[in-house]
């Protein structure tokens, strides 16, 4: 049986239990400058329809009353370091897939901890114990479901899918509902005649393949109660960003390209520090009207050099053309692998070298900062000529 935990607006819970004004009271996290989009919203804002990721002015119009403080990724941190080390005093095999949420492999602890629901009563008993904090539990015998049953009774909920029902709920399970479907592949399935999860299992595999590649592999095997196991590891690195919602529109090129030097540097010091390196770099541009676009390029070997990211998106950047202002703009690099991990070198090594030799220049820079503070020193601005 797997276990998956899903802290409760996490990041409003933990503001609301910190500062006891707040508890009760419609809260937002995020877009204290009036831009930018929401990062979590307590229940209280929920129910004026507030949710993540939600643009601050649409949030303030739907409730005006709502208090908005910063996000404190720190804090946040701290707090769920703890709740993670709850989890592994429950099960050897803890799988922490974002700083809020985990899966737990509770097969086999039922002499330790009691049956399956005692033992989810007694994580929230000690996360609520130890940290003041409450979330909700989904348990079955499939990960995805889990996830899926950790939503039905939100918040402080807890929802079991027994081995018997699999079949039954995946076969009534709205495609909208399974993990990883969006609005896209909703409407190729749509056309296809498929609403329901359980559908595929009688639908043409050939055509679901052709249409949707390895997502519609994935589907195939969701339908039949077929999902991954829990493994036991730390949050998957799939990619570092960072991304900017500007004080004002901007149709400026070069004050854009600032902006994307300052992201290159935050993104590529964060992989410093977890010694990790990425091959695919991207960069997201929304404009006044909140259309979004992205572009990406993948590099020949994987890379935590501020200068190659900054440049790599620098050139995605010149192929777009500015036509409306632009109030957001943001770099990420993904296709992530250890520093350590071997790679195939490179046929001409001039590259190379360049990156070896701006790495070591970022190293002693992040040295610098880590005595002297972020604000010490700084990587001016590149030029395109810069070498």
């Amino acid at each position: 049986m797997i276990l998956h935990i899903d802290m409760d607006a996490f990041f409003a819970s933990v503001e609301q239990r910190d500062n006891p004004e707040l508890k009760g009271r419609p809260l937002i996290v995020g877009g204290v400058s009036g831009r930018g989009v929401v990062c979590s919203a307590s229940y209280e804002a929920r129910k004026s329809g507030v949710k993540s990721a939600m643009p601050v002015f649409e949030a303030r119009r739907l409730c005006p009353d709502a208090i908005f403080v910063p996000p404190d990724k720190e804090k946040y941190g701290i707090a769920s370091k703890k709740i993670m080390k709850i989890l592994c005093s429950f099960s050897p095999i803890v799988e922490q897939v974002s700083v809020d949420e985990a899966f737990l492999d509770i097969s086999g602890l039922e002499r330790l901890f009691g049956s399956h629901v005692e033992i989810a009563m007694k994580i929230k008993k000690e996360i609520m114990d130890r940290e003041a904090l409450t979330c909700s539990i989904g348990i079955s015998p499939v990960r995805f479901l889990s996830k899926i049953a950790s939503d039905m009774r939100k918040p402080d909920g807890l929802f079991i899918i027994k081995k018997d029902d699999v079949e039954v709920f995946i076969n009534n399970l709205p495609l909208r509902k399974v993990p990883g479907v969006g609005g896209k592949t909703l409407e190729i399935l749509s056309v296809m005649g498929l609403s329901r999860l359980g559908e595929l299992r009688k639908a043409d595999r050939r055509t679901i393949t052709k249409k949707l590649g390895l997502s519609g592999e994935r589907l195939i095997a969701l339908s039949n109660g077929i999902d991954e196991p829990v493994s036991c590891s730390g949050p998957k690195n799939h990619s570092v960003s960072k991304e900017i919602t500007l004080e004002k529109d901007v149709t400026d090129r070069e004050f854009l390209k600032k902006a994307l030097m300052a992201e290159a540097d935050d993104v590529c010091r964060e992989l410093r520090d977890k010694k990790l390196k990425g091959r695919t770099v991207s960069i997201k541009i929304k404009t006044r009207d909140f259309s979004q676009i992205t572009r990406s390029k993948t590099l020949a070997s994987p890379v935590n050099c501020t200068r190659t990211v900054y440049m790599t998106a620098c050139s995605l950047f010149a192929e777009y053309e500015i036509n409306t202002p632009i109030r957001l703009i943001g770099v990420t690099v993904s296709n992530i692998v250890s520093e350590s991990a071997p790679v195939q070198g490179l046929l001409f090594k001039d590259r190379k070298g360049a990156d070896e030799k701006w790495s070591k220049i970022d190293k002693a820079l992040d040295r610098i900062s880590d005595r002297f503070g972020d604000a010490a020193v700084n990587h001016a601005f590149f030029s395109e000529k810069s070498k």
